[in-house]
């Protein structure tokens, strides 16, 4: 939980703004642990709320904060997609702004689907990109241009992100989630405690000489989507409905279901683990799973039975 991760990170100097360019689930999450930590963060969406203090950014109405807003900025995530053409909306409007601010970290959210299908073997971050899907093909037309763009930026490949909020325990719990059983088939993952937590890390570690430019951020243990849920039925103590072999089920999915499962690979997270030193809160999704059963109320559905005296 965010309680956790404060107690363990460090806030950045005093001078410093972060800046999040679309303060989504994982953006509102970091932006969250930096005003706890007491640094100065302004975030961007699309439509802000009246009663936020976030600027508005939208690329494709021509909407960009300003330059005095974004003036103090010393550190940015950018968390926006690439275009439907295929390039990046932050460079494109804002390129010569943050070429002006006295940038000292850029992170850029890019995906792992960049390494496309491995057949169930170990990538990191050494491995040549060869992007399946057309989204990650894009993902890594923007990676080249945040790298051409002069910024001192880190590129932060990610896998898919759960936390408190988006699991798969209400649907399981609802009965609501057929489960899909692909023997040898791979995902990896990540918390959303952990995304926010290793970046926060990264920018420490660029500030101290240590700054790769590309950076895998995934839990230590790969897992079939099966095995994490009935683990996640375990905890709710419900019955999982027996699984459908895909063959079976992947004549109704449709295609952009389908792009999930056309790629195995295990992503290697040594990188930010052993040589920049990031300890997981959640190393593995037993634990990220049991922090969700937690924060979205099941524990309190499912009492532990009163001992008898």
């Amino acid at each position: 939980m965010l309680n956790a991760l404060v107690n363990r990170c460090v806030p950045l100097p005093p001078d410093a703004t972060l800046c999040i360019l679309g303060a989504g689930f994982s953006g509102g999450h970091l932006a969250q642990l930096s005003k706890a930590l007491g640094t100065r963060v302004i975030c961007t969406r699309r439509r802000p709320e009246s009663s936020s203090d976030d600027l508005a950014f939208d690329s494709a109405q021509g909407i960009v904060p300003s330059h005095d807003a974004l003036a103090s900025v010393t550190h940015l995530i950018s968390t926006i997609p690439p275009s439907k053409e295929g390039t990046d909306p932050v460079l494109s409007c804002l390129g010569e702004q943050l070429q002006q601010l006295p940038l000292q970290w850029v992170g850029y959210f890019s995906t792992t689907g960049v390494y496309g299908n491995s057949h169930g073997n170990w990538v990191d971050e050494t491995h040549e990109p060869q992007p399946t899907q057309l989204r990650s093909q894009k993902r890594l037309e923007c990676e080249q241009l945040w790298r051409n763009s002069g910024l001192p930026v880190q590129i932060l490949r990610l896998p898919g992100i759960y936390g408190p909020g988006r699991s798969p325990l209400a649907a399981i719990r609802s009965g609501n989630l057929t489960p899909v059983d692909q023997p040898g088939q791979m995902f990896c993952r990540i918390h959303v405690d952990d995304l926010a937590g290793a970046c926060w890390h990264l920018m420490h570690r660029a500030a101290a000489g240590q700054r790769p430019t590309v950076v895998n951020i995934s839990d230590n243990r790969p897992a079939s989507r099966l095995e994490l849920q009935r683990f996640a039925a375990e905890l709710l103590g419900c019955t999982l409905p027996a699984a459908i072999p895909f063959r079976e089920a992947q004549a109704s999915m449709s295609p952009m279901a389908l792009s999930f499962w056309a790629d195995n690979r295990k992503v290697s997270n040594a990188l930010l683990r052993d040589e920049l030193g990031y300890t997981f809160l959640h190393p593995d999704f037993s634990c990220g799973l049991k922090d969700c059963f937690d924060a979205e109320g099941f524990n309190a559905m499912n009492p532990e039975p009163e001992v008898e005296p």
